[in-house]
């Protein structure tokens, strides 16, 4: 794909942020489905508070993954699309203890812990390449997803 020529952006640049793009969606395809398992795992008495709260968390996850695909192809790449290349490079590990509403919110926490990490990367590489586009979309998820750190926390009394 040759994108890259009309979105005024140097190819190798595209190219460089698009991988690093595809490793964030690896990123969000893993939280993503560890967020439905505690979604549909979690057990007692906090059930009714969290039960909804994961489900709007997945909800926006995989908005968020269909628009960091959609920004690949923009720049003139193929997104990823199979879990086994997913967990090959993700940083966030598959979770298996979901049941536990503090240890399922520690995971959540991680997880946007690794996310946050890897979009303010991404805005220092978008920042020197000139691509508005994505920086602004990272820029947005960041904002969004500080917020939501800060809950999460103060759901753990911290």
């Amino acid at each position: 794909m040759e994108n890259y020529k009309y979105v005024g952006l140097d190819q190798k640049e595209c190219s460089n942020i698009a991988e690093k793009l595809n490793i964030l969606l690896a990123n969000y395809s893993v939280f993503y489905q560890n967020t439905r398992g505690a979604h549909w795992n979690i057990k007692g008495e906090k059930f009714f508070t969290l039960h909804p709260k994961f489900e709007e968390l997945y909800d926006d996850l995989i908005i968020k993954i269909d628009e960091i695909a959609e920004r690949i192809l923009t720049l003139g790449a193929v997104p990823e699309h199979n879990y086994s290349e997913y967990l090959k490079v993700s940083t966030i590990q598959e979770s298996r203890e979901v049941n536990d509403a503090n240890k399922s919110v520690e995971i959540i926490l991680s997880s946007f812990k690794t996310i946050l990490e890897l979009q303010q990367e991404l805005l220092d590489i978008t920042d020197k390449a000139g691509d508005e586009g994505t920086n602004a979309q990272m820029s947005d998820y960041i904002a969004a997803q500080e917020k939501e750190v800060w809950m999460y926390n103060s759901f753990l009394g911290r």
